[in-house]
This record gives C-alpha cells, sequence and structure tokens, in this order.
C-alpha cells in the first residue's frame, strides 16, 4: 500500500523507529514484566507531565478519560468551555452522562478567556469546568494559565483539562498550573497510533471522586490510582503502544522539554509564513494559536477540496480540508510530533506546486 504522509492534526506521521518499538514480545500485564515496564515509563511521564502525581495509562481514545472525568467529578453541575467541534462535544458527553450542565460558548475560532470564564463561574452552583487547551478543530490556543489563576479563585471547582494537541508543543506543567485533570491521546503530539490516552489527576480530584457513586469501573479514578500503586492499570492495557510510548518518552527525555517547545514553535512559524505569502489569512486570532497545527482561514476562496485532492494525488501528502462546520472555509496543517524542518519544507513545497497549478 502506498504511503501517504500524514500533515494532519490527528493521527499525525508515525515513525519507524516507534512502530519497530511496538513489535517487541508480547507480556503478560499481570506479570513482573510489566511492573517494570510501567515501572520505566512513569518517571519519564511525571518528568513531561511535570508533575509528582502518578500518570495513568488508558486503553481508550481520550474521550474515555473525558467522559470519565464528568463522572468522576461532576456533582453539582459543570462548566463545559465551548469553542469548537471537541470543546462543544464536552458539553454533550456532560449531558449524556446525566450530569447538569452549561456551555460557556464562543464563536469556532476565538479563544476562551479567562473574563468569560470568571463571570460565569462568579454566578454559582458549579464543582467542575472542562476547557480544551488547543481545539484541534479551529486551531486556537486557550490561556490555560490565566484561566487556572482564575478557577483557583473557586476552590469548589475543579479543573479538567484536555491537552490533546497541545501536550509538549507548549508548557502544561500539571502541578504549577494547580490542574485536577489533564489528559491527553496518543495520536497527536505524542507521534503513537490511536488507542491510548495519559493523565494525570489531582488530590482534590481523587476526594471528590471518593464522594460520587456512579464512577462505573472502566474509568473510576480510584481503580486507577489503586492499580498503579502496584505499577498496574485497572483492566487490560494495550501493551504495544506502552513499548511505543517507553520509545517515544525516551526520545522526548533525550531531546528536552524545552528544546521540544521551540522546535514545534520554529517549525509552526514555518507554515505561518508560508499562510502569508501565499495571502491566506488564520482562523484564530493573533496570540491564541496552537503552536502543533494550524488553521488556515480560506479568505481567498479557493477549492480546499480540489486542493488536497491534488497534494494527495501528486505528492502522497494528506491535510486536513477543515473540520465539521468549516469544511472549506479553513484547512488545516500539523507540525507536531517528530517533524522537521526538512519535513516541513517537504509539504510547504508541496503546497507551493499545488497553489502554482490551481492559481492562488
Amino acid at each position: 500500500m502506498a504511503h501517504t504522509k500524514l500533515y494532519i492534526p490527528g493521527p499525525i506521521e508515525v515513525s519507524a523507529k516507534t512502530f519497530a518499538a511496538m513489535t517487541q514480545p508480547m507480556i503478560g500485564h499481570r506479570s513482573k514484566d510489566f511492573q517494570a515496564l510501567y515501572g520505566r515509563v512513569m518517571p519519564m511521564l511525571q518528568a513531561v507531565f511535570v508533575t509528582k502525581q502518578p500518570v495513568f495509562i488508558s486503553t481508550s481514545s481520550a474521550w474515555g478519560v473525558m467522559e470519565g472525568s464528568i463522572r468522576n467529578l461532576v456533582a453539582k453541575k459543570v462548566l463545559n468551555c465551548c469553542c469548537g467541534a471537541f470543546s462543544d462535544k464536552w458539553y454533550d458527553v456532560s449531558l449524556a452522562c446525566g450530569k447538569q450542565a452549561e456551555a460557556l460558548k464562543v464563536e469556532w475560532g476565538q479563544p476562551i478567556t479567562p473574563e468569560l470564564v470568571d463571570a460565569a463561574l462568579s454566578k454559582g452552583g458549579f464543582d467542575a469546568i472542562t476547557l480544551v487547551h488547543s481545539e484541534t478543530s479551529t486551531g486556537v490556543l486557550n490561556p490555560l494559565k490565566e484561566i487556572a489563576d482564575v478557577v483557583k479563585k473557586y476552590p469548589d471547582v475543579l479543573l479538567i483539562t484536555d491537552t490533546v494537541s497541545s501536550f509538549s508543543t507548549v508548557p502544561t506543567p500539571f502541578d504549577e498550573l494547580g490542574l485536577d485533570v489533564m489528559l491527553l491521546g496518543s495520536q497527536k503530539a505524542m507521534a503513537l497510533p490511536p488507542g491510548m490516552a495519559l493523565f494525570a489527576a489531582s488530590d482534590r480530584a481523587f476526594a471528590r471522586a471518593a464522594t460520587l457513586k456512579d464512577r462505573g469501573y472502566y474509568f473510576d479514578f480510584l481503580e486507577f490510582k489503586k492499580n498503579a500503586e502496584n505499577l498496574m492499570t485497572p483492566s487490560t492495557p494495550t501493551i504495544p503502544h506502552i513499548y511505543g510510548l517507553e520509545s517515544k518518552l525516551n526520545e522526548i527525555v533525550e531531546e528536552g522539554l524545552e528544546a521540544r517547545y521551540a522546535r514545534h514553535d520554529k517549525l509552526n512559524g514555518m507554515v505561518h509564513a508560508w499562510v502569508r505569502k501565499h495571502g491566506f489569512d488564520f482562523l484564530p486570532p493573533e496570540g491564541y494559536r496552537g503552536k502543533g497545527l494550524t488553521c488556515v482561514k480560506n479568505n481567498k476562496g479557493i477549492d480546499v477540496a480540489a486542493m488536497v485532492s491534488q497534494l494527495k494525488k501528486d505528492h502522497s501528502i494528506a491535510i486536513d480540508g477543515g473540520y465539521g462546520k468549516l469544511k472549506g472555509q479553513t484547512f488545516r496543517i500539523s507540525n507536531m510530533g517528530d517533524e522537521t524542518e526538512a519535513s516541513m519544507q517537504i509539504v510547504l513545497d508541496a503546497l507551493d506546486d499545488v497553489a502554482a497549478k490551481q492559481g492562488f
């Protein structure tokens, strides 16, 4: 099968080295071999999460932990910050879990501001808030630190944060920020195949979970905590993913977090330069743009579907033609994971070629 290189915002390209790591021999998930594997992975996870808390491995997409967070932490009412497809869906999930929920909505492409959060929480009645740090559907990077500082004014409100497409592209120090849950999926900035989620939770989160009787089992935070104390997972884990995770974490530790952030910033800047060169605009406003992907506004009215199709046909490269109601109105280019200046230049040169052929 021909290989189409992925520059979509997830799943992103997975290296041959990572795939090779995932082919190691199977081990029993209740064995000392598995405990040794988790024991090697745990301190590296804590280092990249920048936390002293245990970091848990869930055999699910990030949505499993997103739903689990609602079931574990919402006793009264949750404020769901909605600024795109994935954050909007979190509100729907809250309702589907039978929880009282209120949506704090802004137009797709606009950020959630600390002032909006403060105004909403000041009405009272909430005991949790959800925030998608990097809204992948729109390219918006919400001001996490400033929002976290606002939430600290409300001691009963727990902050649940999705960092699926921001983790390891920008700093997200769990303990320093005072978050209560931070979660991500494997298929975006971690450059692993889909099928695994990672998350950390605060002591406050565990205390809240202990008061709720309908946490379920598969995503019960207390089960994760109890098992992690013995370097185990509550249910059968996806062991090949964890082998791949170990390989990827070794790479991140070797590169260094600050260097990784700087690399993503530089590669993101290359994409931004291409956008400006061709007269396009950005969907999110200045100061609120993610570093792992770029959401380009189709202000020139080009045929986005034709561009995406020709890019794949002529260059075996895939970018995204806009998500949901933004399809055709935007397109998205990822620079997450293992990308380098050389690999990003390949997609930008290919886009130049398509632009010349299609006259935009």
